[in-house]
């Protein structure tokens, strides 16, 4: 082929390969001078004999020049690319479009990275990364033959063989498929006759692996030097192109229809490109955000942080993920939450040209998040309010364990507020009608001032009684047991108020505020049923603990009723009694203790523990105490006192009695022992005179005895069964008690609780007496004091005698042959006694009973026959016989000559009776001593009323 030919087929192909940003420009000018620079540098024919290498590497693309450029030379490779001379002329502007600076900067002197000067200019290669690098374009020419001539290193590369090889083929018998040469053949005839021709082509490689491929040709006409008419074409790869067209789509297809709003943002922070989900969102046409900046959608300190943000990213590279930002869109107040996505975006050759920003709208899911931790925070709230409040049976620690749950976690400031007479314990509604009665505030707590919480024109303190005026929002809320909303103080510090009241069982028992100060969030919807439902609970427990101080109350009150009043006094001893009621947290229980004076001044100590708490407890601990009273009053034996006590407690849980719990007892019994009865007790009986005592003991705890001069211990009692048990009968031990001695019993509330054990107590107990000398008030004292008895959670009882026997100038005693001489020496014995005690006024009432007992001891009794008679706080008279026939009092007709013996001793003396004895039987009668106020029964008169 000629030069011409060559030259222009060069020229051509060099043209269709220049990068597509190097022939563009924002300035239309800019293109057509390029254009013109770029043909003026086309080469000639002569150049294309200079050199022949480029006649074959007719790409004149990056391929050549690099080739060039290996070779050594460099000018040569820069002078064929004209498209770079284009963008020197247009003033650097290359890379306006990409929205970034050109890799020279306009001052910089032309060529001076390159290095040679071509002429007074110089050219300069397309940076990498230009779309070149990616799209395989390959040239070759095809000569007035159909043959070719020329052959690229890209038809190299598309095609798979050398130029060497390929010069001079038949590309339409070298690639084409057979069934297609005769359509191939006949296009190049007509190309070859001067017609253009563009399409897509089908070809396999003239290889072993005939491998397949398309590509889209464009075949230019063109003249050769001697006229005849050849043909140069342009090849690209159509699979490589298909998949960029298919990238670009992509790309286009996911920033145009993404679902969230994109941005590309340029080194001077501004947007280059808007997606249409942005558009949407902030208004306007997607070119209408072009060149704007985050100033003009953010708030300025929001706005400031994102552009510090945006720098950032810029200078380090480093991505940014689900940054949240806050602002507000066109046309609406409510804040909206984003989170947005920042990375740094680069160009072909690696230059940083702005950011990507991706953002999601995040208000609906913020806000979902918000309510979700709302709820949580409220439940998480309503738990701690069930374990916290109420574990107190106190009304004014129940309203101060509301608050503490409260404060700070719900509101502020809080106070709560209780009727007066739910204080007081008034058995009526406490409120009124118009929400109008006295109530006390039991309780306040601030998380922000420990000043008194207002709530109205004056301050209200702690234990302050005050009302609410009539129509205020409180007097409204106490009257609807409705909530309602304070209004807040100008200028105060309070910006949202709830007035609750507090409703159990329908019924309004005071009112809870709970109030947010300015700069919290305003009390809502949610808040307002929160509130509603922490007042109902903390409402609960406060009638809870007021029906429970009420039947702690009626249940103390019949405890005591049931112990004996102030101190017990008996003959021979020097008693002190102490007992203590579990506090207000724990139920009433069954302890009791007393005291019982016996015939022969003797006395019964008595001690017992019904187990069990509360009402049924203290009713059952009265029933089996007056049955302890009734049967001592019988003079058994402590063990006979036991045992009857056990058919009694047996039947405290039986309709019938002891005779239907008899019965019920052959009968399978259910699992609920609700209604069983238990006790334990310990029953002691003292004789004055002898200093003797008989303790029985059902399952109690053993006595402690102190005597002068010796350490305490613990009397081997043997505890029987609990009384309400039965079974095994109870024993009997008798001690005798020197003067002064110390005796001690209690219930186990005095020496076990939940941190001392049982063993424990007692050692502490033991070890407490220690001097038995002191007053025993004083004794008692230090007892309770040395002890953890302030733990409340049982009752104590302590019963404590010390032993003051009757003195032997006190008795008198005499036995009596069984002979009627033994009456009229009786009646001596009685007055000398009674004399030398000088109880002259008793003489004669005392000569009569004498008789009249030791008469019927001659006539019903057996043996010899005893007569004593003791001082003490009065004077008892015994008389002894071997006979087991208890007399029995009857009524004497008119007629009957006897019979009014012991009418008469009833009439005359305070009390009388008779007991078994181990040797018979015991008659007595009881006479008060004359105080010089209080007159004697004349017994002539009480003789002639028995007629």
């Amino acid at each position: 082929m000629t030069g011409a030919g060559r030259g222009e087929l060069e020229g051509t192909v060099r043209v269709s390969e220049i990068p597509a940003k190097a022939t563009e420009s924002e300035d239309p000018s800019d293109g057509a001078r390029a254009k013109a620079v770029a043909d003026s540098a086309m080469p000639t024919a002569a150049d294309d004999a200079a050199h022949p290498r480029r006649a074959v590497a007719a790409d004149g693309t990056a391929d050549g020049s690099v080739d060039d450029a290996e070779s050594g030379s460099a000018g040569e490779a820069e002078s064929g690319s004209p498209a770079a001379t284009a963008d020197a002329l247009a003033g650097g502007r290359a890379d306006d479009r990409s929205g970034g600076r050109a890799d020279y900067g306009a001052d910089e002197p032309i060529g001076t990275r390159t290095g040679e000067p071509v002429g007074d200019m110089m050219w300069q290669s397309s940076p990498p990364g230009s779309m070149y690098d990616y799209i395989k374009v390959a040239s070759f020419s095809i000569g007035p033959d159909g043959l070719v001539e020329q052959w690229s290193l890209r038809a190299e590369q598309i095609f798979g063989i050398s130029a060497e090889r390929a010069v001079g083929m038949d590309p339409i018998a070298a690639f084409v498929a057979p069934d297609r040469r005769e359509f191939g053949q006949r296009k190049m005839a007509e190309i070859l006759d001067g017609r253009e021709w563009t399409g897509v082509v089908p070809f396999r490689m003239p290889t072993p692996e005939a491998t397949e491929g398309l590509a889209e040709v464009y075949v230019m006409p063109t003249t050769t030097e001697d006229g005849e008419r050849a043909a140069v074409c342009i090849v690209v790869d159509v699979r490589t192109l298909r998949r960029i067209e298919t990238d670009l789509a992509a790309s286009q297809a996911i920033f145009g229809q993404s679902p969230f709003g994109f941005l590309l943002i340029d080194t001077d922070l501004r947007v280059r490109r808007a997606n249409q989900r942005f558009a949407s969102t902030f208004g306007g046409k997607v070119d209408d955000h072009r060149g704007r900046s985050v100033h003009d959608y953010l708030p300025s300190p929001e706005a400031e942080r994102v552009s510090a943000t945006l720098r950032r990213v810029l200078e380090t590279g480093n991505s940014i993920t689900d940054m949240h930002v806050t602002g507000f869109v066109p046309g609406s107040d409510e804040r909206r939450d984003w989170s947005i996505n920042l990375y740094r975006v680069h160009s072909g050759s690696g230059r940083p040209i702005g950011v990507a920003w991706l953002g999601t709208d995040n208000t609906a899911r913020r806000a979902a998040a918000r309510e979700a931790a709302a709820a949580r925070r409220n439940l998480a709230l309503l738990n701690e309010a069930g374990a916290r409040i109420g574990n107190s049976l106190d009304l004014e620690t129940t309203a101060r364990e509301l608050l503490d749950v409260v404060v700070p976690g719900f509101c502020d400031l809080a106070t709560v507020d209780l009727y007066q007479g739910l204080l007081a314990g008034d058995e009526t509604p406490p409120g009124r009608a118009d929400g109008s009665a006295e109530l006390r505030r039991v309780a306040f707590s601030s998380a922000v001032s420990d000043a008194p919480f207002a709530g109205g024109p004056d301050p209200v303190t702690v234990g302050a009684v005050h009302h609410y005026p009539f129509n205020s929002p409180g007097a409204d809320a106490l009257r609807t047991g409705r909530p309602q909303h304070v209004p807040p103080e100008d200028g105060g510090l309070i910006q949202s108020t709830l007035a609750v009241p507090m409703v159990a069982h329908d019924t309004v028992v005071g009112l809870a505020q709970f109030s947010r100060t300015k700069g919290s969030e305003p009390f809502g919807e949610r808040d307002r049923a929160l509130a509603v439902e922490l007042a109902a609970r903390a409402a609960v427990c406060i009638d809870n603990a007021r029906l429970y101080r009420r039947e702690h109350e009626r249940a103390l009150i019949l405890q005591r009723s049931l112990l004996p009043p102030g101190d017990p006094e008996a003959s021979g001893l020097d008693i002190a009694c102490r007992y203590l009621p579990g506090n207000a947290a724990t139920e009433v229980g069954g302890d009791w203790f007393d005291v019982i004076e016996l015939p022969g001044h003797r006395t019964a100590l008595v001690v017992g523990d019904v187990m069990g708490r509360g009402l049924r407890a203290a009713v059952a601990m009265g029933e089996l105490r007056t049955a302890v009273r009734t049967l001592a009053l019988l003079d058994l034996e402590p063990a006979e006192v036991l045992s009857a006590l056990d058919e009694i407690a047996r039947g405290l849980g039986t309709p019938g009695g002891v005779q239907q719990a008899t019965r019920t007892a052959r009968q399978p019994r259910d699992a609920d022992l609700s209604e069983v009865y238990l006790a334990t007790c310990v029953y002691a009986v003292y004789d004055s005179v002898t200093r003797r005592c008989t303790f029985a003991n059902a399952g109690h705890l053993p006595p402690v005895l102190v005597e002068p001069g010796e350490t305490a211990l613990m009397l081997d009692v043997p505890p029987g069964m609990p009384l309400g048990v039965g079974g095994e009968p109870f024993e009997e031990v008798e001690v005798e008690l020197p003067e002064g001695a110390l005796l001690a019993l209690y219930t186990d509330g005095l020496v076990e609780s939940r941190d001392h054990p049982l063993d424990e107590g007692l050692q502490a107990f033991v070890g407490a007496l220690t001097d038995p000398t002191s007053p025993l008030e004083d004794v008692c004292d230090h007892v309770l004091n040395t002890l953890d008895t302030h733990h409340g959670e049982d009752d104590i009882a302590l019963l404590m005698a010390r032993v003051q026997g009757l003195p032997a100038e006190s008795v008198g005693d005499w036995t009596l042959p069984r002979e009627p001489r033994s009456v009229g020496r009786a009646r001596e014995y009685a007055r000398g006694q009674l004399v030398s005690w000088g109880l002259e006024p008793l003489v004669d009432t005392a000569e009569l009973l004498v008789s009249e007992l030791v008469t019927n001891a001659l006539r019903y009794g057996e043996g010899e026959i005893r007569l004593r008679l003791l001082l003490d706080r009065t004077l008892v008279c015994e008389v002894w016989d071997a006979g087991l026939v208890q007399p029995r009092r009857r009524r004497a007709r008119d007629t009957d000559e006897g019979g009014r013996g012991l009418q008469l001793v009833g009439l005359l003396s305070a009390g009388w009776g008779s007991r078994r004895t181990p040797r018979g039987k015991t008659v007595w009668f009881e006479l008060p001593l004359p105080d010089g106020e209080t007159g004697l029964t004349d017994p002539a008169e009480a003789l002639l009323s028995l007629f």
